[in-house]
């Protein structure tokens, strides 16, 4: 995910009444408990937001009763490290017991605001960089979680690629600022001698940088492109896929379901956000979020749009069919 301008979106603290079914954990702390989400602002924001209210209501918290969910999506564009920092800071202020928060930026400026409060992320890619961490298996500290990728899944992204359109062989990757691109792109380097393409690996800060990186592409035969997780790249994935359609040019997405890209691939992050509410579950009870290991992703999704397939002339093979999880027709 990029660091850029974020703006508060929305900090829904709503009021809650007593449960009528008295759960284990009010009668011991005798008021309803409060988390905090920080996530990204994004179209599926709120169906993640909804698969953590899911895995909580499976362990009896519900949202309004003894638990009080409060939200908030941030927002980004270019490189601004100090917005989100206020952010995560107005956040804090609010004295949750718990913030869950979505994806590798904001964790990293949780952990420089608060060394206390427990910290359960989701979807970060290389939890042991920038020393969220201090191992997988015993985190220490506040904070604990759910990686977003296996790190062979870069490779996996190209492999798609060249499966769905195999007369690539010169692939643009567009990276943002999530330092995360450091974990992705030597899987697909590795890959990418294996199967014999070139790849083009652009860094892009706003609008403008990635037009001119996919127009630039557009003049090279037999192109593709894998467009890496980050919070810039979500939020102009409009323009992204409209830009790859006009150049007809196979496109495979890393992060959110693009609508009209060809090809996403990665761990289900709804999957994720349910899970999560487990180690919630576990801190409410008393456990210690450094010593909860770090868990490792269990479901994928891989999305194919066979309209887009159509329109670009490519023929996906049956295996590939057989074991999409969502096929757009």
């Amino acid at each position: 995910m990029s660091l850029g301008r974020r703006e508060f979106i929305a900090v829904v603290v709503g009021a809650v009444s007593a449960c009528p079914l008295v759960t284990s954990a009010q009668h011991e702390h005798g008021s309803v408990r409060r988390i905090a989400v920080l996530i990204p602002s994004s179209p599926v924001a709120s169906v993640f937001i909804q698969s953590l209210r899911e895995g909580l209501e499976k362990l009896e918290w519900f949202d309004g009763k003894n638990v009080q969910l409060i939200k908030v999506e941030f927002r980004s564009t270019a490189g601004d490290v100090h917005s989100l920092k206020s952010e995560a800071a107005k956040l804090v202020a609010l004295a949750p017991e718990i913030i869950v928060s979505g994806g590798t930026q904001a964790t990293i400026a949780l952990k420089e605001i608060t060394g206390s409060i427990p910290i359960v992320f989701v979807h970060v890619a290389d939890p042991l960089a920038g020393s969220l961490i201090q191992s997988l298996a015993r985190p220490g500290g506040n904070i604990t979680g759910f990686a977003a990728y296996e790190s062979s899944i870069g490779g996996k992204w190209l492999e798609l690629l060249k499966d769905i359109a195999p007369h690539v062989n010169h692939v643009l990757v567009l990276v943002g600022q999530n330092p995360t691109w450091r974990m992705h792109v030597p899987t697909m380097q590795g890959a990418a001698l294996t199967l014999n393409v070139k790849l083009t690996i652009t860094h892009v800060r706003d609008a403008a940088a990635i037009e001119r990186a996919i127009n630039a592409l557009a003049g090279e035969p037999n192109r593709g492109m894998i467009v890496l997780p980050d919070n810039l790249l979500d939020e102009r994935r409009e323009l992204v896929v409209r830009l790859a359609a006009k150049h007809r040019i196979p496109d495979v997405y890393g992060s959110q379901e693009a609508s009209g890209g060809l090809l996403f691939y990665s761990s289900d992050w709804a999957d994720l956000y349910r899970r999560a509410a487990s180690y919630v579950d576990q801190i409410l009870k008393g456990a210690k979020p450094g010593a909860l290991p770090v868990q490792q992703p269990t479901k994928f999704r891989l999305v194919i749009n066979l309209k887009t397939a159509k329109a670009l002339g490519l023929t996906i093979p049956s295996t590939l069919l057989a074991i999409a999880d969502e096929v757009i027709e």
